[in-house]
């Protein structure tokens, strides 16, 4: 239980970080022959070697969900389970569509209720996207279960071999029925269990998907910069995609570098390890709030070298804190569980 816990608060806080620091960069990316090509290209640097973040929220969810042994309880999977992210969504969702009205310029009402109309096929804010696809996962994750229980882990072995070839097949925009949304995500779940489960935390095992992972993000960001480079402008074909083979690797290799490194952390570094993780949704959904000014003003000016570390503190702070206050009432904590 041990290495359970301290792995899986290093992956959240990281990939927390991670995330935000994709939206931070956001402003640079169409700059190419905008600024210094040095600059654009650190920002991209960086938003190709974080693509894995959100991944590694999926990744921790099912190795978490299909690893609990009890018989399924359906209500109490749809209030304890569902229902928790489900309805701090729905708030959070009316929130940013509100929020969406305000620039530097003031308040338009106008592109609010525009934004809110088109709630139920786009996300109010940039961020929010995530639980368009996140949410749908756990309808199929009582379907994992099932089958983890009937056949036993050879199914998931399966599932999961052709789930990797079918992300290959869309990276290189082969399509076909495996192109569905639901069916690239899903695939995270029993590869986070097999990962938690099944791969033994030796070196060898864990050099292995180091090296892969390495190699997925140094060819992730040379494509996106040659493409864009030949292109004239910022192109990523499915580079930066959450759905791609290229990114199931760097994901893997972030999910085992944090459960090989997780119980060696000194007790300090585990405090604020387990800080961040235990608000880590929180900081999720509130850090742009925190990140508006810069972008509604232009306070991105400078390298992004610093410019970027910078506002992932401003905002990473600035979100905790908020988490941390709404976590203090009970009238307000059920909002960011």
């Amino acid at each position: 239980m041990r290495e359970r816990v301290l792995c899986f608060d290093m992956m959240r806080c990281v990939a927390a970080v991670a995330v935000i620091a994709i939206h931070v960069l956001a402003p640079y990316r169409h700059e190419l022959n905008s600024i210094p090509f040095d600059q654009w290209l650190t920002a991209i640097t960086v938003n190709g070697i974080s693509r894995w973040a959100v991944p590694v929220f999926i990744l921790i969810s099912g190795a978490l969900m299909l690893s609990d042994t009890r018989p399924f309880d359906g209500k109490y999977y749809v209030k304890r389970r569902l229902g928790k992210v489900l309805i701090p969504f729905i708030l959070w969702s009316l929130f940013y569509a509100y929020f969406s009205g305000w620039t530097a310029q003031g308040f338009d009402a106008q592109v609010s209720q525009t934004v809110l109309g088109e709630s139920l096929h786009h996300a109010t804010y940039y961020h929010l996207g995530f639980f368009y696809y996140f949410i749908p996962l756990y309808f199929v994750i009582p379907l994992f279960q099932w089958a983890l229980r009937q056949y036993g882990e050879p199914a998931l072995y399966a599932y999961v071999g052709v789930w990797l070839v079918t992300s290959l097949l869309f990276l290189l925009r082969i399509d076909g029925f495996w192109s569905n949304e639901l069916w690239l995500f899903s695939g995270y779940l029993p590869l986070g269990y097999l990962l938690f489960k099944k791969v033994p935390l030796q070196r060898k095992p864990v050099a292995i998907s180091v090296l892969l992972g390495i190699a997925a993000l140094v060819l992730t960001v040379t494509m996106v910069v040659q493409l864009s480079v030949a292109n004239g402008e910022y192109s990523v074909g499915r580079w930066f995609s959450y759905k791609t083979l290229n990114v199931i690797l760097a994901a893997s290799m972030v999910f085992m570098l944090c459960r090989y490194f997780g119980e060696g952390l000194s007790q300090g570094k585990q405090r604020v390890v387990s800080l961040v993780s235990q608000y880590s949704l929180g900081i999720y959904i509130l850090h742009p709030i925190f990140l508006w000014p810069m972008k509604e003003y232009g306070w991105h000016q400078g390298h992004p070298v610093w410019v970027i570390p910078v506002w992932i503190v401003i905002s990473g702070a600035g979100a905790l804190g908020l988490s941390w206050c709404f976590a203090q009432s009970k009238w307000t904590r059920w909002m960011l569980p």
